[in-house]
């Protein structure tokens, strides 16, 4: 089935996302709660389904380079942010964030429709949040409800993009696959550690609160024994 149709999922959850912003207001102590249980879900996925195919694919050299390139990339967006502060840079961050994640949908699924599922359950509670932090944004800028919704719905279009830029990867050579897979790797593994988790540690932090991620983790994991190989 074609990877594109799968995105329209959490397309759909990050404009729903933008377009509750300006309604649901999340209390610190749940917008943390969010981030724990999205970090444990990506790591999940990261761990169980993109690694254990780059262990198999291409050379180290081809694993460096395309883990060196996601590490690139993704410090790249951090620095764009710090230079450019404001909701325009913001959202056109979460813009990019959002392709990027189009691309490891449409890698994944390419490898196969368990993979990419796995993978979209794990990006679809992140999407969503970035949804809302896109939404508030937004508003700042646009003032028009149905502009939001309009903009949201034009920026939710990069993840459909950004997985048929992915798709093709897994009909390429091994080494170039592997860079793929390690470009993956790397940009899920530096979305838990660097920016969900940092942000979340930044609000009010509670057992029950940390206790999400682990939740996260292990429910990604049942899923993944639920769902037929």
């Amino acid at each position: 089935m074609n990877p594109v149709a799968f995105t329209l999922i959490p397309m759909g959850l990050f404009v729903l996302g933008a377009s509750l912003s300006g309604a649901l207001r999340l209390t610190p102590a749940m917008s943390s709660a969010m981030q724990h249980l999205a970090a444990g879900l990506v790591f999940a996925a990261a761990a169980t389904e993109v690694l254990p195919d780059l262990q198999h694919q291409g050379s180290a050299l081809a694993i460096v380079i395309g883990g060196g390139l996601g590490l690139f990339a993704m410090f790249s967006i951090k620095l764009l942010g710090a230079r450019f502060p404001g909701p325009a840079a913001m959202i056109a961050l979460i813009g990019l964030d959002i392709f990027i994640d189009g691309i490891v949908l449409g890698v994944s699924f390419a490898g196969g429709v368990r993979h990419g599922l796995i993978l979209l359950i794990a990006l679809a509670v992140e999407i969503a949040f970035l949804g809302l932090a896109a939404g508030e944004g937004l508003f700042l800028i646009l003032r028009r409800y149905w502009k939001v919704i309009a903009a949201a719905l034009a920026g939710g279009l990069l993840l459909p993009i950004g997985a048929l830029v992915g798709g093709p990867i897994h009909a390429l050579p091994p080494s170039w696959l592997a860079m793929a897979y390690a470009f993956a790797l790397i940009s899920l593994l530096y979305l838990v550690t660097e920016e969900l988790l940092v942000e979340a540690h930044h609000k009010p932090d509670s057992p029950l609160i940390t206790s999400m991620f682990f939740i996260g983790f292990l429910g990604l994991l049942a899923i993944e024994q639920a769902i037929p190989p």
